[in-house]
């Protein structure tokens, strides 16, 4: 029976350094390997569309006799990067006007059931995920909620965060961070929040980890800061888009400064 040999340290490196030194022969020797490549959208004669892929170092020529090439909305036609206008909604009472009926009913469907304090939510761990700081969306100090939400909740804050900074992005924006103010809130959290906040219902939505609350007047720079309209902006656009897809109810919170949410 053969003895395995023992991956030390010295092998390791070497063998990290003989895969190195390959790579770099390979690209010295081929160097269109390490060009850039980008992904365009071909319409051919019969309409279909066609995926093709160049590198950055090759005019893309179109041999369709009914259309150009076109890159992704990302992209304008000759690679470079392409800006998009900011356009808003006509109205953000009008664009978001779910009421707490409509989100509670909601919530009741897709949350847990209401804990009376932290410690409980703690334990309530099998239909809640932890929600933190991470590249897209930055927490705020939570003074009456707790990072938690249903998974269904998390993953629309995250997609709302990450179809934010694409935006900004393809509209010429500086990047910025969404907040994210308010969570999932205990029993004991509503109480605390109904003695200074005539606003607050007893029977929150969150309570049941559906519902979050993301600042409009306030973001997280992460380039250079932006005025903030111009964000809102972008960000109404963001919501509006999702409102439209069935994925949320959307209360346009004109006191709490937020976008108040609960997943559908």
């Amino acid at each position: 029976m053969k003895r395995k040999r023992k991956i030390t340290k010295k092998r390791f490196l070497l063998g990290f350094i003989s895969i190195t030194l390959f790579l770099a022969v390979v690209r010295i020797l081929f160097p269109s390997i390490a060009h850039d490549r980008i992904v365009v959208l071909c319409k051919t004669e019969s309409d279909s569309t066609k995926v093709v892929e160049t590198s950055d170092s090759v005019k893309v020529k179109s041999q369709s006799t009914t259309g150009q090439m076109q890159l992704s909305h990302f992209f304008r036609a000759d690679g470079s990067l392409k800006k998009n206008r900011i356009i808003g909604v006509r109205d953000y009472d009008e664009s978001f006007p779910d009421s707490q009926s409509q989100q509670l009913e909601a919530a009741l469907r897709y949350g847990v059931k209401p804990v009376a304090d932290r410690a409980g939510a703690e334990k309530c761990k099998s239909g809640l995920v932890y929600i933190g700081s991470n590249p897209y969306y930055k927490m705020k100090k939570l003074n009456s909620s707790v990072p938690y939400l249903v998974p269904r909740a998390a993953v629309l804050l995250q997609d709302i965060a990450r179809n934010f900074m694409d935006s900004l992005q393809t509209k010429g924006v500086p990047v910025n961070k969404l907040l994210v103010s308010s969570v999932l809130r205990t029993k004991e959290d509503v109480e605390k929040l109904r003695q200074h906040n005539h606003n607050a219902t007893e029977n929150s939505c969150h309570l049941y980890g559906t519902t979050f609350d993301i600042a409009y007047n306030k973001y997280a720079s992460v380039s250079r800061p932006v005025r903030d309209d111009t964000l809102k902006w972008v960000l109404s656009e963001v919501l509006n888009d999702l409102r439209s897809q069935g994925r949320c109810f959307i209360k346009y919170e004109k006191r709490q400064g937020c976008f108040h949410i609960t997943v559908r």
